[in-house]
């Protein structure tokens, strides 16, 4: 090969990886507004319970109630990905994030306020679901945990944007200025409005087309991408769907998927079980009850933002080199320290730089290990022909659990947080012996040669 064709062939490759991390990126502004949104009402829980008197309870099901709205998004936006694609999906759900925030900001009355509450959270839910399976299918085995790692870390920059636009705001207006909630609330309208626009820009699943028998326009997104081989990449594609095309509808529950299912639902149970979401929902609040001020818990939560963006980031470098497995293994011990000395703070009340050293170790661990790690090896495992309908089963147990967390949490610390955080690190425990058991380790294996790994033939 000449000098000329080989500087064509650096050129081609240089703009397919510069359009796989574009359309990468734009994807995971749904994940960046579902940490948004997961993160806000941090900043928002006293305004909201001196407003409508809200007791523990009613407090808890406030904070929830954007994520019942996540169970109908990961339930429902399965069959519409796979009937529509995954594009237009996340045109639609960048339209009730918008709308969702704007609700919100000028919410009439409580019952108002948890309807776009709900809204939202259908956003966020089908976003979960969405967003990594989109990346996942466009990523090439090399550079997949690399690029749908992208989809965490626009979680975590979305929910270090919330806790910054919240002091923002809080600083601006003044921590108790009365309509400082709604200023929080909406301006999530602003990067909701971006994913609208930017998501009606991106080339469609290559996977979803030859799903759908569009095997021509497939080849030319792979070669946009800079795949070297488009049509072996789609041969390879075509013969994992076979069984598919050719057996007929194929069932969530056959017996052939059980062991990728479990694993997966492994998975996303213990993402929760991390107590991660506890600490995001209730980061003000946690800080408060060890005896900060308003305006000092919500600048401690930048902190806690900070070290979750910084961590991420330490994950996406190693995600493709040491593993998905082994940031797991490693993670649970340092969830098990974390959670530990969380309970140890609350249990003897102490205050000070103890109590951000142990939720920055919470929020850490999460960050390089199960934060990283689920929304990669969830759509790993899952094979190509029920990869959104089981990713969507995977973030319902997800959301459900994170109902129980969100909603449980400011009940089980009412009097003290110790036994909440004694349960996570126990979880933890558990977490280690089952991934160390049980899970396969997927780096730089190929989609269609992980359904052979798992026994699922195709």
């Amino acid at each position: 090969m000449d000098a000329y064709s080989t500087s064509q062939n650096q050129a081609h490759e240089n703009r397919g990886g510069a359009l796989l991390l574009t359309s990468s990126i734009i994807a995971a502004l749904g994940s960046f507004l579902f940490g948004f949104d997961t993160a806000v009402i941090s900043g928002t829980t006293e305004a909201l319970r001196e407003l409508y008197s809200l007791s523990d309870n009613l407090l808890g099901f406030t904070v929830s109630s954007a994520l019942i709205g996540t169970l109908f998004g990961a339930a429902l936006v399965g069959r519409p990905s796979d009937w529509w694609g995954r594009r237009p999906v996340l045109t639609i759900l960048a339209v009730f994030y918008l709308v969702s925030a704007v609700g919100c900001a000028f919410a009439w009355n409580w019952w108002s306020l948890l309807f776009f509450r709900w809204l939202g959270g259908i956003g966020v839910g089908g976003a979960s679901v969405v967003s990594p399976v989109y990346i996942t299918e466009i990523a090439p085995a090399r550079r997949r945990g690399l690029l749908v790692a992208v989809s965490q870390l626009n979680i975590v920059v979305g929910i270090l944007a919330a806790y910054f636009s919240n002091y923002l705001v809080a600083y601006l207006l003044g921590a108790e200025h009365p309509h400082a909630w709604r200023w929080m609330f909406g301006i999530e309208a602003i990067p909701a409005a971006a994913f609208l626009f930017a998501s009606m820009r991106i080339p469609e699943s290559p996977r979803w087309l030859v799903k759908k028998g569009n095997r021509q326009e497939a080849e030319s997104v792979l070669a946009k991408f800079g795949n070297e081989a488009p049509l072996r990449e789609v041969e390879q594609i075509e013969q994992s769907l076979t069984s598919e095309r050719t057996g007929g509808h194929q069932s969530l529950l056959h017996r052939k998927y059980l062991k990728p299912l479990l694993l997966a639902g492994m998975i996303a149970a213990f993402n929760q079980l991390d107590g991660i979401n506890a600490v995001i929902y209730y980061t003000t609040d946690i800080f408060r009850m060890a005896g900060a001020d308003k305006a000092s818990a919500l600048m401690q939560s930048v902190i806690i933002g900070v070290t979750n963006l910084v961590m991420t980031v330490v994950a996406m470098l190693l995600i493709d080199r040491v593993g998905r497995k082994s940031l797991l293994l490693v993670g649970s011990i340092t969830f098990v320290i974390s959670h530990g000395l969380a309970a140890w703070v609350f249990h003897t009340h102490a205050q000070g730089w103890i109590v951000i050293a142990a939720l920055m170790g919470i929020v850490g661990s999460h960050a390089y290990s199960q934060g990283a790690v689920v929304w990669v090896i969830i759509n790993e495992l899952l094979p190509n022909a029920i990869r959104a309908s089981g990713s969507a089963a995977a973030c319902f147990l997800i959301w459900l659990l994170c109902i129980g967390v969100s909603w449980g949490f400011p009940i089980v610390a009412g009097s003290s947080g110790a036994p909440a955080f004694a349960f996570f690190a126990v979880m933890m425990v558990v977490q280690f012996f089952l991934v160390w058991k049980y899970l396969p380790e997927t780096k730089g294996v190929s989609l269609e040669e992980l359904q052979k790994q798992l026994g699922v033939e195709e």
